[in-house]
């Protein structure tokens, strides 16, 4: 069953398509617009305000006029507005999961996880909202107090990525409004709409005007790179690319901003001799074809025990073959459309170049021919060390096996990247895994599981994958800087 043309319109109807600034919708400055299409079919799904340096310019006015007034509202009324959003976005699940499948192309099962799952980022900020604890403590020399406190930022700058619409805009949201920092939100240019909507909801949930300003734009280093550059901004939180985030980075360095960089990934997926073998073809199935492995947690390095090898290939790549690929809103659909024809093409010419190399391509390895960017799901064994496959983020639904003999060309096999988000190891030895996560060099690892995404969890990555944490206790920490009081004896 499909979803009927008449709720998908009554939906797009309901979303914002100007930008937010200082509480108010408001079309460019240039009139310009930009086009969201639809990846499934290439269709126009709305065509939306395209923000320029003048709207960005006045984004960062609004959030920097409303800057002191909310960083001064009490904790337990944010926390309360993060709650009531929360209930809000919950309740409309159906109308996000929906919009997420027409922008971005995933299966409505999976948007529907993702609804809840960026959900929960509004929920535990809303309790976090009121535990930002500071300290009071004699010096040790006993001849003054110590007063330690936690502090709002300040305006910040957040870029959100295409991937995942809802959950990178609540990812950073929830912890900004917790802390009491004001905020310039730029979406993907691939995927707005989701955020054009979740700013409406926010809005309903009672977050004042200009704490939430929202641009789209299809320029993005033009329209934000004076903002960068603006003294009144104190914060920069991007998720992407690495080769973006170090230019970024190189930017903020001139003001000194505090940066959050969530990065690239190439994360190595590692099953040990002793490994279940049917549990791990299930972590590997939802490990790699999560969001069509358009995920920057997404298994992108298959390294498997030389005497299982042969075994987890074939049960993998009988799993993936079963798959049906096509339009998101299709209830049969396993398997969406890349975001568009560029990524499409990336991803055949890396398992053309394998196959070329001496790869064999158990199952796909293909385009799917007809509309859509769709692309058949691949296992590849045989993959030599040296392949580019095994180098870059291959950011489509492609397996590539390689083998290893023991535990130290595991390791090495797995940290030979400067990537350093997540690993996956699936080991029957409880010794093992605590060693693999000694040894191996990531900021996430996942035992015996193939998803380890938490709102309750720090999620980050290391070496080129990024800075800072996004949710658990040190999400909101991103968010404050500490200020220490020196105060007189009072016994004197």
């Amino acid at each position: 069953m499909t979803v009927s043309p008449e709720r998908i319109q009554e939906l797009l109807a309901a979303v914002p398509t100007e930008l937010l600034i200082g509480g108010h919708w408001r079309p460019a400055a240039s009139g310009k617009t930009l086009d969201v299409l639809n990846p499934a079919t290439g269709e126009v799904l709305l065509s939306i305000s395209d923000a320029g340096p003048q709207d960005a310019a006045a984004a960062l006015d609004a959030a920097a006029a409303a800057q002191e007034a909310w960083a001064s509202t009490a904790p337990r009324e944010r926390g309360e507005i993060l709650r009531r959003a929360f209930e809000a976005v919950t309740a409309r699940a159906e109308d996000f999961a929906l919009l997420m499948t027409l922008e971005m192309g995933k299966p409505l099962a999976e948007a529907r996880g993702e609804v809840t799952y960026g959900a929960e980022f509004l929920r535990w900020f809303s309790e976090e909202a009121v535990r930002s604890f500071g300290r009071y403590s004699i010096a040790p020399d006993g001849k003054s107090r110590l007063l330690v406190t936690k502090k709002a930022v300040g305006p910040c700058l957040l870029i959100t990525p295409w991937n995942f619409p809802l959950a990178m805009a609540t990812r950073k949201i929830a912890p900004a409004v917790a802390a009491g920092c004001t905020m310039v939100l730029k979406p993907a240019a691939l995927t707005p709409l989701t955020s054009q909507l979740f700013a409406a909801v926010l809005l309903e949930a009672g977050l004042p005007a200009g704490v939430l300003n929202v641009i789209t734009t299809s320029t993005a280093g033009e329209t934000t790179g004076d903002l960068i550059k603006d003294s009144r901004l104190r914060k920069l939180s991007f998720t992407g690319s690495t080769g973006v985030g170090q230019r970024l980075l190189a930017d903020a360095s001139h003001n000194v901003l505090r940066t959050s960089m969530e990065l690239g990934g190439n994360a190595p997926f590692l099953v040990f001799e002793d490994a279940d073998i049917d549990a791990a073809v299930a972590g590997a199935m939802i490990a790699k074809l999560r969001n069509m492995g358009e995920a920057c947690t997404a298994a992108n390095r298959f390294i498997v025990h030389e005497s299982v090898a042969e075994e987890f290939s074939s049960k993998f790549a009988a799993r993936i073959a079963e798959l049906t690929t096509g339009p998101g809103i299709e209830d049969s659909t396993n398997v969406g459309p890349l975001i568009d024809e560029k990524s499409r093409q990336k991803v055949h010419e890396l398992v053309s170049e394998a196959v070329s190399d001496g790869a064999v391509a158990l199952t796909g390895g293909a385009p799917v021919a007809g509309e859509g960017y769709f692309y058949r799901p691949t296992v590849l064994t045989g993959v030599p060390e040296g392949a580019r496959i095994l180098a870059e983020e291959i950011f489509g639904p492609v397996a590539p096996i390689i083998t290893f003999k023991d535990e130290a060309e595991a390791v090495r096999l797995a940290n030979n990247t400067e990537y350093g988000l997540v690993a996956y190891v699936f080991t029957r030895d409880l010794n093992r895994g605590f060693r693999m996560g000694e040894k191996l060099e990531t900021g996430m690892l996942g035992l015996n599981a193939g998803v380890v995404s938490n709102a309750a969890a720090p999620f980050g990555g290391v070496k080129q994958s990024g800075l800072g944490r996004e949710g658990g206790l040190e999400g909101i920490e991103e968010y404050l800087y500490t200020q220490y009081i020196g105060i007189a004896d009072p016994q004197a």
